[in-house]
């Protein structure tokens, strides 16, 4: 069997223009890089403003298991079918993050024949998007220490300086560390720590951002220390917000690339969703819905992480809607969440199968409480039984939806046909009711076990005191509106990354939470969830290498 890097190998991608093409994007609106991949400019981007917007659809998935489920797979494949049956779509994906390519999973950009490409390069530095966001983390943290060094004349108090260093990779001997050591010419000495980017809340400002002066905006407002009454001191006081704009402003622009069969697609930023937002820049999903009658969009991990976010805090900043969801599951991972372990996976358990739908049950019916029609991909495996597919059919016609075997892997759109057919039904149909799991106006607390309870079906969350009094500041402070955004364990909808299926009677640990007052939200950081990510044991990177011919081996 070929890897999805040899498949991709084998295909003959088009010139970057001729995509563009379909796309409605003229040639002269590109910045190409290479023959292959091009970001799109500004000005066309403000050009189409005007136009009427594509209907949305989002692609996520049940709790991710080490058998995998193929969501970013489904994504790519749902939209080379809705393509094929001659609706106008648009694909809309996250980049990938070095961190997850060295270390446990590889590439990010699909699989088999349904992938985005050149997926080497997508998956290795891009376009260098993530190395902007990195530069413009730092320089702000450089710009901290720099004017505490020069006399200080902020007030800032340098025991709650807060913004914190970040990294695109995954290196556990960074999350907290000394800084300033050695004589008084480094700056006085202090603890900080460092996060991997995709979880830096410049990586949720560049995400969330509807144009460069919002950008500028956002950036200006990051809080990134407090003085010694309480005060917060920000970007734009120590006159930092303009120069990260200029590190960020090519990297704005989104970047056009192709699926093997010739479908656009739009793939920029990518905030991991158990410790960020975990959904696509909003730049790309504005330019898709203006460009395509539909726009397929993903949101990472489960429907209890990405998913939940994706509805409460990008499709709250934008004011959009999406038309339906698909939750993406595989009988293997049913299985997994059933009991067996990953040695077992292959054979026929029925029982298993009925303790596992537990888990795809209940993001289907989490999803149902946003008002907005569900479906359910499932990516077959040649093992898949006729009475393991009834067992899952019969759990989900009790909730008023069916899944759709989807083959989309090793036979490109064909084996996603159904599913399409049944996505732009619903599309047709308009019978989504939109609705938000929370208003503004909620206390933070309130949000957070709102989220706890619907969501992760937990009967309260644990708020320490010192917690607690921090929410309460910054509601004093303005920031009471804002959504909350729960960095927590993807594997559960517990804390506890051990309890699989579908627990209930948990209680979530908050251990602390962190004002992100330029993307918007507040992070609430549940159980043990670490924002530097560390390597495995063995680590991908490992595995990967140059070949005799100058090519890349070994990545996915």
């Amino acid at each position: 069997m070929s890897t999805d890097l040899e498949i991709a190998r084998a295909a003959t991608l088009l010139p970057i223009a001729r995509i563009a093409a379909r796309a409605g994007i003229p040639a002269d609106a590109l910045e190409p890089f290479g023959r292959t991949k091009a970001k799109v400019g500004f000005d066309f981007i403000r050009s189409v403003q005007d136009r009427p917007d594509g209907a949305l659809v989002l692609v996520t998935g049940i709790s991710p298991t080490p058998a995998g489920e193929g969501k970013t797979t489904t994504t790519i494949g749902l939209g080379d079918a809705l393509n094929a049956l001659g609706r106008r779509t648009m694909i809309c994906l996250r980049e990938p993050s070095l961190g997850p390519c060295f270390g446990v999973k590889g590439g990010a950009t699909g699989g088999g024949r349904a992938q985005v490409a050149p997926m080497d390069e997508i998956n290795l530095h891009f376009t260098g998007d993530f190395h902007a966001i990195t530069a413009a983390n730092n320089l702000l943290a450089a710009m901290v220490d720099n004017h505490i060094y020069w006399g200080n004349a902020l007030g800032i108090d340098p025991r709650r300086v807060t913004w914190r260093r970040a990294l695109d990779s995954n290196d556990r001997a960074l999350r907290n560390v000394v800084i300033g050591l050695g004589d008084g010419a480094n700056g006085a000495a202090r603890e900080d720590g460092f996060d991997i980017t995709v979880a830096s809340e410049v990586m949720a400002v560049f995400c969330l951002a509807r144009d460069l002066d919002d950008l500028q905006e956002r950036l200006g407002r990051i809080v990134v220390a407090t003085r010694r009454d309480g005060s917060m001191v920000t970007a734009r006081d120590l006159k930092a917000h303009g120069a990260m704009a200029a590190l960020l402003r090519d990297a704005l622009q989104p970047n056009l690339v192709q699926t093997l069969e010739g479908s656009p697609a739009l793939v920029h930023g990518g905030p991991f969703a158990n410790i960020a937002h975990g959904c696509n820049s909003l730049q790309a999903t504005r330019l898709g819905r203006k460009l395509a009658d539909i726009v397929v969009t993903e949101a990472g991990f489960g429907a209890d992480l990405g998913g939940e976010k994706f509805f409460d805090i990008k499709c709250r900043v934008e004011g959009i809607a999406p038309s339906c969801a698909v939750v993406v599951a595989t009988m293997r991972a049913l299985k997994m969440h059933g009991g067996l372990a990953r040695a077992e996976l292959g054979r026929e358990d029925v029982a298993a199968v009925r303790r596992g739908v537990a888990n795809l049950s209940r993001h289907v019916e989490n999803v149902g409480k946003f008002g907005v029609p569900v479906l359910v991909a499932l990516n077959r495996f040649s093992a898949d039984t006729d009475a393991e597919i009834d067992c899952v059919q019969t759990a989900l016609e009790r909730l008023g939806t069916r899944a759709y075997l989807c083959t989309h892997w090793g036979e490109g759109s064909a084996g996603a046909m159904q599913l399409a057919a049944a996505v732009a039904r619903q599309v047709d149909a308009g019978a989504a009711d939109f609705r938000m799991l929370y208003p503004d106006d909620m206390p933070l607390a309130e949000k957070l076990r709102t989220i706890a309870r619907e969501i992760y079906r937990a009967t309260d969350i644990a708020l320490p005191a010192a917690v607690a009094k921090k929410l309460a500041g910054w509601e004093r402070a303005g920031f009471g509106h804002v959504p909350v955004c729960v960095a927590k364990t993807q594997y559960s909808f517990s804390a506890d990354p051990t309890l699989l299926g579908a627990p209930d009677g948990h209680v979530l640990p908050v251990r602390d939470v962190r004002l992100s007052a330029g993307a918007g939200f507040v992070v609430a950081i549940c159980g043990d969830v670490m924002t530097m990510p560390g390597l495995p044991r063995p680590p991908a990177a490992e595995r990967i290498g140059l070949g005799a011919d100058g090519l890349i081996d070994g990545l996915f």
